[in-house]
């Protein structure tokens, strides 16, 4: 039986973002501690632990099928490789920062200035786009370090929370692309596994829907039920089901979860009551 290959990261916050939706999507990982290949359990799929910048050559190669991946990455490495899904997590930002005490104005401050960094080509891409030319020290590992031993004026790196610019004494300035994990797939996947690849984004896409979306029940005067089903978009339409006591009925609906708090005020007003919000596992449409 064929088996689809996919890749991940083999540390980090991604690699346990990574593992944690294909745990979601019903895929449990045999593997110990320190082991870069394992199998699955309930789907035909092996697994290999890669470091992230390795990946996009592997699938390339077609050493493996798909990949975890940050999207950063193949923006810097694998342009040429397709994206099957957008994951919506491990999301950051890749930015330039300088030090705090440099007056820093607009991007023509970086003219001829060095900058410190692990992603060249996306360096290069923007300050281009941007009409300045700069000295580029490609390094890798602790970028954010080159400033304050004198290697660089600037760096690019991966900023999340920012708390690493802020223990080193630098500060964001520009941010070149905003990045999170996705799907990618190799040019030399074949159809047996462009049919289980299928199968996957199946599960996947269920898990991502139920992550974005909150199940809404609540209770209504039946006076009040062609209003608050107004403000409640639905799947189709919510579900409204009579209660014991009369003249009053439930209604049940899925709402977008960034969405919830903005109608909660014209739900209460229009006379809802004993509202409940449950997290979704799964959602198929």
């Amino acid at each position: 039986m064929s088996k689809i290959k996919i890749a991940i990261q083999k540390s980090g916050r991604l690699n346990e973002d990574s593992v944690q939706i294909l745990k979601d999507c019903g895929i449990s990982i045999d593997n110990g501690k320190d082991q870069l290949k394992a199998d699955t359990r309930n789907f035909p799929m092996e697994v290999m632990f890669l470091r992230n910048g390795d990946i996009p050559q592997y699938l390339r190669d077609g050493v493996v099928d798909i990949a975890i991946i940050g999207e950063n990455v193949l923006i810097e490495k694998g342009q040429d490789i397709t994206v099957a899904e957008r994951l919506n997590f491990s999301k950051c930002k890749v930015s330039l920062a300088v030090p705090k005490d440099f007056d820093y104005k607009t991007i023509k401050d970086l003219q001829g200035k060095r900058i410190a960094t692990s992603y060249p080509n996306t360096v290069n891409t923007y300050l281009k786009e941007k009409g300045i030319t700069a000295d580029l020290h490609q390094i890798s590992g602790s970028v954010e370090i080159a400033p304050n031993i004198g290697l660089a004026d600037a760096i690019c790196d991966i900023v999340s929370s920012g708390s690493t610019l802020f223990k080193n004494n630098l500060k964001e300035v520009e941010v070149m692309l905003t990045s999170e994990a996705v799907l990618a797939v190799s040019p030399t996947i074949s159809d047996a596994n462009k049919e289980l690849l299928k199968k996957l984004q199946f599960r996947i896409q269920a898990v991502l829907k139920a992550r974005a979306s909150k199940y809404v029940l609540l209770n209504a005067p039946n006076e009040k039920i062609e209003k608050i089903v107004a403000i409640l978009p639905g799947m189709r339409s919510p579900t409204v089901l009579p209660l014991a006591e009369e003249g009053w009925s439930s209604i049940h609906t899925v709402v977008d979860k960034h969405k919830f708090w903005d109608i909660l005020d014209e739900l209460k007003n229009e006379g809802a009551e004993g509202i409940l919000v449950c997290p979704i596992e799964k959602m198929v449409l």
